[in-house]
């Protein structure tokens, strides 16, 4: 029976058992360097198939379902919530993959809202959202992508976390976020991306953003002295230099000023008339 399912008269796709076989072994390739152990390589490709399927809901349950008993439910759960493994690693195996075949043409930064009904999601409060075009219940997550004439690839994604997040204990506790995890602006989370990005020896491309992130001066400073080339909307009203920056005026050499150039009119002249 041929793996091909036809499509008209004169486009073929592959059929779904080679789609999946298609989709594992790109999954074992870009998890292999950030697990260690054969469960989680199978863990992560049936992760990977079940946000792929069909259906609206990409919660943990339902995508189970989905996979038609092949994924085991404990199992993945703790693949996703206790299993030792960096997702970085696997964003920068998809990165080193993807790039060269969408012809990237520059890195844009941006920020996304995530809707939320409850208050113990990590960082979720109320707080405006660009997403929403208001203030609303929500996460914010920082993004880094590659855009290219054939598509996109995400080069990094970082949750922000809100001052009364950091400063809270007990709700750091209760929503398992890590002790390293300190305060940091949306535009500081962005320029550490552009950073960790740069460090993977991926094809230099500008970066792109909005005024939330060029009307940051620290991030122009640091991506300038980065050598990292950047185009960034800013506001008719920001400021060119860095903070810290001093200016200082040089003090007069002479306490009478500038000397004339040319006689005043009290002066003597040098010829006298005969």
């Amino acid at each position: 029976m041929s793996v091909m399912a036809a499509v008209g008269e004169d486009v073929r796709v592959d059929g779904p058992a080679v789609v999946r076989e298609r989709v594992e072994a790109f999954a074992a390739g870009v998890l292999a360097e950030a697990v260690n152990r054969p469960v989680q390589l199978a863990n992560g490709a049936f992760y990977l198939r079940g946000l792929l399927e069909q259906g609206a809901r990409k919660s943990l349950e339902p995508m189970v379902a989905r996979l038609g008993g092949d994924a085991e439910y404990q199992s993945m759960q703790q693949f996703l919530a206790v299993s030792p493994w960096d997702p970085a690693l696997v964003v920068r195996a998809v990165a080193q993959r993807v790039l060269p075949a969408i012809g990237a043409q520059a890195w844009v930064l941006d920020d996304t809202g995530f809707v939320k009904d409850g208050k113990h999601s990590p960082g979720v409060k109320r707080q405006y959202s660009g997403t929403l075009g208001k203030i609303g219940n929500c996460q914010l997550g920082v993004s880094l992508h590659a855009v290219g004439s054939n598509g996109t690839v995400p080069l990094g994604w970082s949750l922000y976390l809100p001052e009364e997040w950091c400063g809270d204990p007990e709700r750091r506790q209760k929503a398992k976020i890590p002790p390293e995890a300190v305060f940091a602006t949306k535009p500081e989370l962005g320029v550490d991306l552009v950073e960790q990005a740069a460090g993977w020896g991926l094809e230099v491309c500008p970066v792109l953003g909005d005024e939330a992130y060029g009307d940051n001066t620290a991030l122009r400073e640091r991506l300038h002295h980065a050598e990292r080339p950047y185009v960034l909307a800013v506001g008719a009203q920001t400021a060119v230099y860095a903070p810290e920056t001093v200016f200082a005026v040089p003090e007069r050499t002479s306490a009478k000023g500038r000397p004339p150039t040319r006689p005043g009119p009290t002066a003597s002249p040098s010829w006298s008339r005969h």
